[in-house]
């Protein structure tokens, strides 16, 4: 009996083993059920993360390793499970408990449970704390760019900029529409195929109303920083200076509308020891300063052949374009779009569907007219008006739109500007340095924000067509009130426009038209400003014309042919500003003197004015600028019989008189004016004629010297030189900017003693003609602003720089010089007896000058830089070369009289 008890030890655990297995086989269905349910939770977890994957990998950044193998072993898990769901569906047809099936069972049943031990413990290891690593991203992002026309030089110098090692930030300044937006999107995208150093490349747009956290976090998300909006500014500030402190970057910052303190946003200041750069656009050249750029490029307007291109482009029927009368509309057009790339987009769409004649002249008319009429342009000055807006007050901003009165890309002198605005109120009416002073500084910030530029002259500006379409647009009230200003310049009106389109106006132009009388008669009460100069066959207004302006302050008659002042002048008692220059008035009306309020009375070149009654001048008690240079000479002398007649005593009651300009034909005139220093010490410009006895000029003596700006002498036979008496170096003349001699036979020379160093420092024009005994000017060497020289019909000059003068080759003489013009100088043997860099000169002219052999013109062989030489053919044949190269590079700027 001993083997029963072991026996029944092994039944029993086999009866206990049996039953867990038959339990097993029993629940294999709920098993199933469990381990489906919780595989759905363990994928649908697995699909929640993978959509937060693919959202955060949008930025660059990489999901963590850990991550990576969870996903990984969840696809294992899926894969087994799914076979094990498989087996059972195919196992479900088995019977009992020992026979194969069911032992197959047992296993999957075992299988299930640790299935759903291997998913319980995925599930719980599912929950990550981070996602993705720091972003790396990419060095450069691309930025949407056409290919743009003219860009090209401006490229390849920002290229030689980022090359220098020393500059670190470069500023790309300019107009709005002229396209650094696209040059500098351009930059960009040219670093995406293109080898380079640079660990990243960061655009930022700035704009006008930048806020210093919107730049923070645009360098933060490319930098692919995690940050938050309610981020603290020195924690945003502290990260990305930590990350770029380590890195080479080159920033983009795109529209700067002031300056910017890099070291605020959290930036490293670029400099050659971090090899970073910043690159920036602006639409301020002060903006430039502020952000102490080592390098600026001016983006300038397209030429004419790139504008015809671009405009082309954006028309795209060439069919259309080929056609005669439409392709002048076409250049018409373009020209009227001033190189402004923007511009030449805008109306080049506007035209592309326009293709009868009839069509293109009606544009053209708009853009004369309402620009703004034009699809698209409005667009254009909506994005101007942000310069204007920027300007730093009203003053500027009246001054900018009254630059608008002019014509189209019209050459303005820059005093009569000043002197308008004086007039109109806009800056001090006391005309003195201040108002002067204040009325510059206006053009300065107007050509700062690029709605002015600098005219054919230095002392000119003009307004690009498109800047003074847009002005116009702003003083009609954005389109609203189109009759505020009436402009019609330079349109080839014959006939002067109905006055009901003007009558209610505040100022009018039409200058420079060929308008030959006005016969109708305004009401114009609201008229502030009246500009008709320029009409050269204007010659008859009506005596009742003016009426009706009593509020007019300025008037400008010059260059006009009119023989007569109306004597209805004498009603605009508000006048301020009174231009009858080069008119061929012959008196003053003395109704004249009623304009209590006249403060500038400009009568220059009134060749045909013979008389001034006492009453048209002295009732003027607030003239401040009288000129009378080459115009009214007959001054009454003290004592004389003519009492009705102006004379030095009338002018000496002007007390608020600040310049005068004179014209004095005796040297009775001219000693007694010496002795009257109330009115010496205002002369600015002084015309000395025909003055017989007059062996010299003692300018110091007579008290010229501080103030005189134009001096001119005709005629004065006896005349030998000039005298400016001072202190050993002392600045003769510190003001004069014309020197004209004429007709002077016995000077023999211009100034009795040698000037100093330091004398005519603002001499810019030098002109002497018919001085006979006159053997050099060599003094004009030291002249630091000369522009223009003019000799003609001098027998004796032989050098106009004698050998005896100690020039070196590297001398700065004449470094403004643009123009050489001598004629008829039998005796001229030399221009200077070096050969110098004339840096500026652009032309010489050479007639009649059979001694002359040699050009005294170093150059470097760029022909580009070479003036244009006019003479004869036969003179040019006979000159004399150092070099053969230097004649060669000047045959192409070679031009035959």
């Amino acid at each position: 009996m001993d083997f029963i008890t072991p026996l029944i030890s092994i039944i029993d655990r086999l009866c206990t083993a049996t039953a867990s297995r038959a339990s097993r086989v029993i629940n294999l269905d709920r098993s199933m059920h469990y381990l489906t349910a919780e595989l759905n939770e363990l994928m649908d977890k697995r699909d929640d993360l993978t959509t937060r994957l693919e959202r955060a990998e949008l930025d660059g950044s990489r999901r963590t390793n850990e991550v990576q193998r969870w996903l990984a072993r969840v696809e294992v898990i899926e894969a087994e499970a799914a076979s094990i769901m498989e087996n059972f569906g195919q196992s479900r047809q088995g019977l009992g408990c020992f026979n194969p099936s069911c032992c197959s069972k047992y296993n999957m049943s075992t299988e299930m449970i640790e299935k759903l031990q291997d998913i319980s413990e995925l599930k719980g290891k599912g929950n990550f704390e981070r996602l993705v690593t720091e972003p790396r991203p990419a060095p450069v992002e691309e930025k949407p760019c056409k290919p743009a026309i003219g860009i090209g030089v401006m490229l390849d110098k920002v290229w030689e900029f980022l090359e220098e090692e020393k500059v670190g930030i470069i500023a790309l300044y300019g107009m709005g529409g002229v396209g650094k937006t696209t040059l500098l999107k351009t930059i960009n995208n040219a670093f995406l195929s293109s080898d380079h150093n640079f660990d990243v490349v960061i655009w930022v747009l700035v704009s006008k109303e930048f806020v210093v956290s919107k730049i923070q976090q645009s360098i933060v998300a490319r930098l692919g920083l995690p940050w938050a909006d309610s981020e603290a500014h020195e924690l945003l500030t502290s990260k990305i200076y930590n990350v770029l402190k380590k890195k080479r970057f080159l920033l983009l910052f795109d529209d700067v509308w002031e300056g910017i303190d890099l070291g605020d946003i959290g930036i490293p200041l670029p400099d050659d020891e971090n090899k970073c750069k910043l690159i920036f656009t602006t639409r301020s050249m002060d903006v430039c300063s502020d952000m102490d750029a080592h390098r600026k490029l001016k983006v300038e307007l397209l030429n004419d052949e790139k504008s015809w291109q671009l405009f082309c482009e954006k028309v795209g029927r060439m069919d259309v374009l080929e056609s005669p009368p439409i392709r002048t509309y076409a250049k018409t057009i373009v020209r009227k779009c001033g190189g402004l790339p923007l511009a030449l987009i805008t109306v080049g769409r506007a035209m592309a569907n326009k293709e009868t004649e009839e069509e293109w002249k009606y544009a053209i008319e708009l853009l004369n007219k309402s620009p703004s009429e034009l699809r698209g342009m409005e667009d254009i000055f909506t994005l101007l008006k942000f310069s204007y807006d920027n300007l730093e007050n009203e003053t500027a901003k009246m001054c900018f739109l009254y630059c608008s009165l002019f014509p189209q890309s019209y050459s303005i002198e820059k005093e009569q500007l000043v002197e308008y605005w004086i007039a109109e109120g806009f800056l001090d009416s006391s005309y003195d340095s201040n108002a002067y002073n204040k009325g510059y500084a206006a053009i300065g910030s107007l050509k700062v924000a690029f709605l002015l530029e600098t005219g054919e002259e230095e002392t000119q500006v003009k307004m690009n067509d498109v800047i003074r379409s847009f002005a116009l647009w702003i003083a009609s009230g954005c389109g609203v009130n189109k009759g505020n200003f009436f402009v019609e310049a330079s349109l080839g009106l014959t006939e002067a426009p109905g006055v009901k389109n003007w009558e209610g106006a505040q100022r009018v132009s039409l200058l420079d038209n060929a308008i030959t009388r006005l016969e109708e008669v305004p009401m114009c009460p609201n008229l502030l400003t009246l500009l008709l100069q320029w009409n050269n066959c204007l010659n008859r207004i009506p005596d009742d014309f003016f009426q009706s302006m009593s509020a007019l302050r300025l008037l400008d008659l010059s260059f006009t042919s009119i023989r007569r002042i109306p004597v209805s002048i004498g009603q605009l008692l508000e006048l301020r500003h009174l231009n009858l220059t080069a008119t061929k008035i012959t008196t003053l009306p003395k109704e004249l003197g009623s304009l209590a309020k006249l403060v500038h009375l400009n009568l220059l070149r009134t060749y045909y004015l013979r008389t001034i009654p006492r009453e048209a001048i002295s009732g003027l008690s607030k003239l401040v600028v009288l000129n009378l240079y080459y115009s009214y000479e007959r001054w009454k002398i003290q004592n004389s019989n003519c009492e009705d007649e102006v004379g030095f005593e009338v002018l000496e009651t002007l007390t608020q008189l600040r310049f005068l300009g004179l014209t004095i034909s005796t040297v009775t005139s001219l000693h007694r004016l010496s002795g009257i220093r109330s009115l010496v010490k205002c002369i600015q410009y002084l015309f000395i004629k025909e003055c017989e006895g007059l062996h010299q000029l003692e300018l110091s003596t007579l008290g010229y010297g501080k103030l005189l700006r134009r001096l001119s002498i005709n005629d004065c036979n006896e005349l030998n030189y000039l005298v400016v008496e001072g202190e050993a170096g002392e600045n003769w003349l510190p003001n004069l900017e014309v020197l004209a001699l004429y007709g002077l036979p016995n000077l023999i020379s211009v100034w009795k003693t040698p000037p100093r160093e330091a004398s005519l420092q603002n001499l810019r024009l030098l002109n002497i003609w018919y001085c006979h005994r006159l053997k050099n000017v060599s003094w004009i060497s030291l002249l630091p602003r000369l522009e223009a020289i003019y000799l003609f019909y001098c027998k004796a000059l032989e050098a106009l720089v004698s050998e005896d003068e100690k020039l070196e080759p590297d001398s700065k003489s004449f470094s403004r010089l643009k123009t050489i013009s001598i004629r008829d100088l039998p005796a001229l043997r030399i221009i200077t007896p070096l050969a110098l860099n004339f840096s500026c000169l652009k032309n010489i002219a050479v007639i009649d000058c059979p001694k002359l052999k040699k050009l005294s013109i170093r150059t470097a062989h760029n022909s580009t830089t070479l003036p244009t030489v006019h003479c004869s053919k036969d003179w040019w044949e006979g000159l004399e070369w150092e070099e053969l190269n230097t004649k060669n590079a000047f045959l192409t700027n070679f031009t035959s009289n």
